[in-house]
């Protein structure tokens, strides 16, 4: 059985390809006008022992410094 080339919409033939690809500029126009908010800092890789990272388990474990 082929699938159809069209789709049909309130009695009107539509080309399934040509709404797919709308569809497609539309998604990236939405992704483009979306703000973008630059970092305040650069970020770094938290280098600290893994019990230290979380305030809480700074607490539960305080170290020497």
């Amino acid at each position: 059985m082929k699938k159809p080339d069209t789709i049909m919409i309130e009695g009107r033939a539509y080309s399934w390809r040509a709404l797919i690809e709308t569809r497609r500029m539309q998604l990236e126009a939405w992704k483009e006008a979306q703000p973008q908010q630059p970092a305040l800092f650069a970020m770094h890789e938290d280098r600290r022992p893994e019990t230290q990272r979380r305030a809480s388990d700074r607490y539960r474990e305080p170290g020497l410094f």
